[in-house]
Order: C-alpha cells, then structure tokens, then sequence
C-alpha cells in the first residue's frame, strides 16, 4: 500500500504554513514535504512535526532567487559556489529534520541554449553533492518538469534523469518520478513505473491530478490503478501529494477534497 506525504506547500494554502502541520496530522497523514524551510528556524519546524507525529521526507535545497523566477543553479556556469553554499544550508536542515532526502532543482536554461552546454557543470556539482549528501546518509533528489509549468527548465524527461544518475555515479543520487509531470512530459505512466522502479533509481514519487494540477481523481489519469502498479512493483517509498486544492484558500478545501485518500489510509 503507497505510503502518501502531504506537500505542504501546496495543500492547507488558507492556514499559515506552520499551522499546516497539524492539519495534515489531523486528515491522517504521517509525512510531509514542501519546497523550502529556510524562512523558519530549523528547531521550529522540527518542533511541530514531533507535536504531530509526523516524518519529514523531502524538501528542496535552495534555488537561487526564486521570487524572481529562477528554479536551481545546478547546471547554470558561474553559480557554482552559491550551489553549494545553499546545499551546505539544506544538509543543515536536513539534520535537525530527520530528512532522508534533500531535492535539487537542475536550473533554466537561458533563451537559445543547448542543453548539452550545461550538462558537464550539471554533473559535476550532482557528484559533488552526492559525495557530501552521503556523509550525512542522505539522499540527492532530481527531478524532471514539464515545460509547460516551467519553461526552459533543463530537466524533463525520465530516460534523461536516469542518464545523469549514470553518468554521475553515485549511489545516494536517486530521481523524484513526478507522475503528473511525466504525464504531460511523455504518458505511459505504467509503463514508466514498470521500467524505472525495479532499477533502484527512483527516490520518491509524487503525484497530482492531470492537466489542472488538483486532486488526483480530478482529470485524466485513474490513479486507484496506478497506485495498484506500486504494489505491485512492491514500492516501499512515499508519494508526495504535490497538487493545488480544486477548492483553493477555502477553509478546510484541502479536507473536503480528500475522498480519494481514504481508501489508502
């Protein structure tokens, strides 16, 4: 049976994010993930997830300026030392929180470049992050996104990630499989699940419906079967519930929607 996070940097959006913890304890889940904790104090956090009974499971190292629309520096030449400064940031995070597995956002690729001109530097600080992730027994996440959501990001597609899992060489460098990416990226998310997980390669998967990113029985994907492929496949791991609520910031909207969970709790 899939093991479900919820991602509070999405769900609960009506309560401050550190209200969000309690709400998630309280509809039944036993893990969280979210993008980034650095705006709160590492003990804070740490705080309310023993209050509530709850594991942190992934979250994402810093991604350079965020609010001015970047989205990592791991492949960008020139930001090689902020990377890893960030890093060092959320290895500390990762300490205090109990967290196995820390996310790297690849970058953008500037408007006109190849992907190939980016992707020695890309390998080169995964390794490196890797190298010192492992010192702490944790695991270094990438991710593919879809352009859509994120255009001129540098990662998209699976076969792609799990190249650059091979070309880096690292046990504890694994791929977040994002269904709701790898739907609008490729489909054939059966398939994908059926390929990819008996590898080992793949760290975390995470979820959400298809195309307006709400609760997974909301658009075209038959999630009960997906998730029936997992058991199939015996995966042990967690599923971030990384979606918007259909309700958005209406009070208790996140509850409301979570007929789907119920089954699997």
């Amino acid at each position: 049976m899939p093991q479900f996070a919820a991602n509070l940097s999405m769900l609960y959006p009506e309560l401050d994010f550190l209200d969000r913890f309690e709400a998630a304890a309280r509809d039944g889940f036993k893990a969280v993930e979210y993008l980034f904790p650095y705006a709160f104090e590492s003990r804070e956090i740490a705080s309310r997830l023993k209050a509530h009974g709850l594991q942190q499971v992934l979250f994402n190292a810093p991604p350079g300026d965020w609010d001015g629309g970047e989205r990592g520096l791991a492949c960008l030449p020139g930001r090689e030392a902020e990377f890893r400064k960030g890093f060092a940031q959320a290895l500390d995070y990762a300490a205090v929180l109990h967290c196995p597995r820390i996310h790297v956002m690849a970058g953008l690729l500037p408007a006109g470049a190849e992907r190939g001109e980016f992707y020695s530097i890309y390998v080169s600080q995964l390794r490196w992050a890797a190298s010192e992730a492992a010192r702490q027994g944790v695991e270094v996440l990438i991710e593919p996104i879809n352009t859509r959501d994120i255009p001129r990001f540098f990662l998209n597609r699976q076969d792609h990630a799990h190249q650059v899992i091979t070309d880096v060489g690292a046990p504890n460098l694994k791929v977040q499989m994002d269904l709701y990416h790898c739907q609008i990226v490729e489909g054939d998310l059966a398939m994908k699940l059926r390929h990819y997980l008996p590898t080992g390669n793949v760290g975390h998967l995470q979820i959400a419906g298809v195309p307006e990113r709400h609760e997974p029985d909301i658009g075209e994907l038959n999630y009960p079967y997906l998730f029936s492929v997992l058991d199939e496949l015996g995966y042990m791991g967690w599923v971030g519930c990384e979606y918007r609520p259909q309700a958005g910031t209406q009070a208790g909207g996140t509850s409301a929607g979570l007929g789907w969970l119920k089954p699997w709790l």
